[in-house]
């Protein structure tokens, strides 16, 4: 004879599975809301800003990220720019890191994939230290993207996709639109586009040596004049806590691009602010601080030079 089970009985344990699967609902929602904003930022830290030519007015694009993913960013188009890739290239470079790590260093992935651009150690990418290492990740990316025949007119996923051979190409294609409007303030092309407002209270003294080190390992050794390389004493500085950058070491392609090449190494600054102690950077009549962002200060014009003031 069938066993019956008794109506509240029924009810109760109907109740208790309508509980668990609202629960499990609820539970893969939120996962589903962190994985979004892991990947793209977007979080209440958020405190660096891009934004399009047209933006000054408050229209056009923004494109809102951390500390860590301006730095990033800026060291992915730098070496880029230094290898002599053009803004496509970095275009590609920075979607790519977008939708691998939502351009932060991370030290886990799916097997052994790690880094940035999630290059894998058993697969001839390099060891771990050296994928950990930014600028190290970013040039074997541009040193693989440079062997595909004609990248830059192929579409950008197809493009990524034959330096990452990824299980999901398609992925790629989503974040282009960020991607192109990084690269298009990071290679200089968008002028005082990058703001980054660093807290005061928790950053870091800056020093001239730690600036040139990172220069020279973003931009490579002609970044700054001959004798004042990145262990170098005083050359270079233009006054206690201040470093002076000529725009013409930024090796780039091309003629009359020397505010292009300003701009990168300002932005560079910018995003490294927060890292390096940065506390102001100067070019082409603008400067920054992190109280006020940009400002227009006319009398202190000069395009031959980027200058850039240090926490003391």
């Amino acid at each position: 004879m069938p066993r019956t089970v008794a109506p509240a009985r029924r009810h109760t344990a109907r109740s208790r599975r309508l509980r668990i699967t609202a629960a499990f609902a609820v539970l893969v929602a939120v996962g589903g809301y962190l994985t979004v904003q892991y990947v793209t930022g977007g979080t209440s830290s958020d405190q660096c800003t891009v934004r399009s030519a047209d933006g000054s007015s408050g229209e056009g694009r923004t494109y809102r990220m951390t500390f860590e993913q301006a730095a990033n960013a800026a060291t992915i188009s730098a070496v880029g720019t230094t290898r002599g890739m053009p803004e496509r290239a970095v275009t590609i470079a920075l979607a790519t890191a977008l939708q691998e790590s939502g351009l932060r260093n991370i030290q886990h992935g799916d097997r052994d994939s790690l880094g940035l651009f999630q290059q894998r150690p058993s697969q001839g990418w390099g060891t771990e230290k050296q994928i950990l290492d930014p600028v190290y990740s970013a040039g074997k990316f541009y040193q693989h993207l440079a062997e595909v025949p004609g990248y830059s007119r192929l579409p950008l996923t197809v493009a990524a996709q034959r330096v990452q051979r990824s299980g999901f190409p398609q992925a790629y294609a989503k974040h282009e639109p960020d991607a192109a409007l990084l690269a298009a303030a990071l290679t200089g092309r968008t002028p005082a586009a990058l703001n980054c407002e660093p807290p005061r209270s928790t950053a870091v003294s800056g020093g001239t040596s730690k600036v040139r080190a990172a220069l020279v390992r973003s931009f490579g050794k002609d970044v700054l004049p001959a004798g004042t390389g990145a262990d170098a004493g005083a050359a270079g500085a233009t006054a206690a806590g201040a470093l002076s950058v000529p725009v013409e070491s930024v090796r780039r392609t091309g003629e009359d691009d020397a505010p292009q090449r300003g701009w990168e190494l300002a932005h560079w600054a910018v995003a490294q602010s927060e890292t390096l102690g940065i506390d102001e950077v100067a070019y082409a009549g603008r400067v920054w601080s992190p109280d006020s962002g940009w400002r227009t200060e006319r009398e202190r014009s000069d395009t031959a030079e980027v200058l850039i003031g240090l926490v003391r």
